[in-house]
């Protein structure tokens, strides 16, 4: 069963998410997914609207949102990733597609953002494509008195 992909960027501190965007759409194809979209927007904030029209337009199956919340000298970084989080969880169920977070910080500096690039592009993109696959499990799975175990 081949998953699609819709992949949200934040542009915003882009020497990472660049960097991050390019390791996701190689383990993307290493895991033969397919990635029907890629949509770029200012920053992390941004995400939630991007996330919602790209399910909108697009079907994926799950999307990955990758973005780098660098902390600095106000709490900033808490608000645009706590913000944004809550709003990509609240789209993923009322869409029922799987969003997943590759979004590094809060409160990471510039050093620890690029030392999570590969950890958190590969598991924002394993991660859609294991919840994509168990839900369509789940939706051929017919119940038959038994446990269901969905993996």
């Amino acid at each position: 069963m081949r998953v699609t992909l819709g992949l949200v960027v934040a542009e915003f501190n882009y020497e990472i998410t660049y960097l991050m965007l390019q390791r996701a759409l190689e383990h993307a194809k290493f895991l033969d997914a397919e990635v029907k979209v890629v949509m770029k927007v200012p920053g992390t904030y941004d995400t939630p609207l991007a996330v919602k029209k790209v399910i909108e337009r697009f079907n994926p199956d799950a999307v990955a949102v990758l973005g780098a919340v660098i902390k600095g000298e106000t709490k900033h970084d808490d608000l645009v990733a706590n913000q944004a989080s809550r709003m990509l969880m609240d789209i993923s169920v009322e869409k029922g597609v799987p969003v997943t977070m590759g979004i590094i910080g809060p409160g990471a500096s510039r050093e620890q953002a690029m030392e999570r690039i590969e950890e958190y592009s590969t598991r924002a993109i394993e991660a859609a494509i294991k919840l994509a696959l168990r839900y369509k499990k789940m939706s051929e799975t017919k119940y038959e008195g038994n446990t269901v175990f969905i993996e």
